[in-house]
């Protein structure tokens, strides 16, 4: 890796590439301290990180923008319900569908409703963000929204929207100009830019606990030997595959002989990635900020259930766990067909060795898939609630939790991975020299 690191600065394209990333993610950065007018930031300052609420779990993937109330405080994550949406529909509206299968120009039609849909749904997040603490609930009720002199509350109060839901918009610009003039997947990098902000604070404390001694000192070593190995295991799960075993036979064309060659088809254990773990905490999310919005009596029937589906309780992370098993499950069903992987076996005369092409190649097929995405899912489960049970030993919230760390792991990996095939391309001498 040091290897990579030290030589892509030798050539001049790649060269260009990473200091133009850099550059946008600097933008990124100081955007995220561009507070927005009409909001207290001590109340929300104060509130976000310190509970483990609807707005702790934006916050942390907003790098503590929303703390901070910055203009790009909604960050990256308009535009990723956005696609997630826009990925799913297509399997089911006919019209996406043919786009999807237009190659470069139909994906840009996709790409072009996508970004649409990301600022209407920005828009309808900035308002209901406005409505949540413009006083839906009794602890905000005319802390956080501020007026001044002069100025109508309505007045404000399109400030505010505009405010997020332009910050939302030129998030998504920034990501995709890194897709065209950067490296890497330019929604991953801001997403891992806001992530990774998190992680001097969070070392911070672990300083200032060792610091401390005696009990919180044996917790932070504790705590940083879990993450090494949760990174060192995820790194595992991410490159670990199952491969099922190719053979085509050999066909004469002409006077020549083709096919007879042996090879496999690479089945990803983590084959969902941290899609899962976003669709279970979007929904979750939502009884949190229920209980914001209507500030329910926790004695009612209705209060006390959503006590329990708090993050960080008992019942929130079994529903949890089986939330990311079953979405896993789900969006592997959506991204990997079966049925048409045997038909392009049978048409290329490829088979898989003791096993009859057609209906008993989709059948084993759909078992090795089925028994691969049952451990990735209970991989993912394990991660997800892993911080949720530390946090609960340790009585303390903790920042990083597997889901951010899967997310910083996996654009790492990827990241590399494009860098280094770029520098293999530019080394190939190719066939004329």
């Amino acid at each position: 890796m040091f290897t990579i690191i030290k030589n892509m600065f030798k050539l001049p394209d790649l060269r260009k590439k990473l200091f133009y990333t850099i550059m946008i993610i600097l933008v990124f950065r100081i955007g995220s301290t561009i507070p927005v007018p009409f909001l207290n930031f001590n109340e929300l300052h104060d509130l976000a990180p310190t509970q483990n609420n609807f707005f702790s779990y934006i916050d942390a993937f907003t790098g503590g923008a929303f703390s901070r109330v910055t203009i790009f405080s909604m960050s990256i994550s308009p535009y990723i319900t956005s696609s997630i949406v826009i990925q799913l529909l297509t399997f089911g509206i006919p019209a996406l569908e043919r786009m999807a299968k237009e190659g470069a120009e139909g994906q840009k039609k996709i790409n072009k409703i996508t970004r649409y849909f990301t600022v209407a749904l920005a828009l309808i997040q900035s308002v209901t963000f406005y409505l949540l603490l413009r006083g839906g609930n009794t602890m905000f009720r005319n802390q956080i929204v501020k007026y001044r002199d002069g100025v109508s509350g309505w007045v404000s109060a399109v400030v505010i929207v505009a405010t997020f839901t332009a910050g939302s918009a030129l998030v998504m610009w920034l990501g995709e100009k890194i897709n065209d003039k950067g490296i890497g997947n330019g929604i991953s990098i801001v997403l891992f830019a806001g992530i990774l902000s998190r992680g001097p604070a969070a070392f911070g404390k672990i300083y200032t606990m060792c610091k401390a001694g005696g009990k919180e000192a044996i917790v932070a070593i504790l705590l940083v030997l879990v993450f090494i190995l949760i990174t060192i295991l995820i790194i595992f799960v991410t490159n670990a595959e199952r491969r099922v075993p190719i053979q085509y036979a050999q066909r004469v064309v002409g006077r020549r002989m083709y096919g007879g060659q042996n090879t496999h088809i690479p089945i990803k254990l983590s084959m969902a990635g941290v899609m899962p773990i976003i669709f279970a905490s979007s929904f979750l999310a939502f009884f949190s900020m229920l209980k914001l919005i209507f500030d329910k009596d926790s004695q009612t029937w209705f209060g006390k259930g959503l006590d329990h589906l708090e993050h960080g309780r008992v019942l929130y992370s079994v529903i949890y766990f089986i939330m990311i098993i079953g979405f896993n499950y789900f969006y592997v069903s959506v991204q990997y067909n079966p049925i048409e992987i045997a038909n392009n076996l049978r048409k290329n005369n490829g088979t898989i060795p003791g096993i009859r092409p057609g209906a008993q190649t989709t059948e084993y097929l759909t078992k090795v898939i089925s028994k691969v995405t049952f451990v990735g899912a209970l991989f993912l489960g394990f991660v997800a609630i892993l911080p949720m049970i530390i946090s609960s030993f340790v009585h303390m919230n903790i920042a990083l939790g597997g889901t951010t760390i899967l997310i910083v792991i996996g654009v790492a990996l990827d990241t590399m991975k494009q860098i280094e095939s770029m520098m293999m391309m530019k080394h190939y001498k190719g066939f004329l020299e």
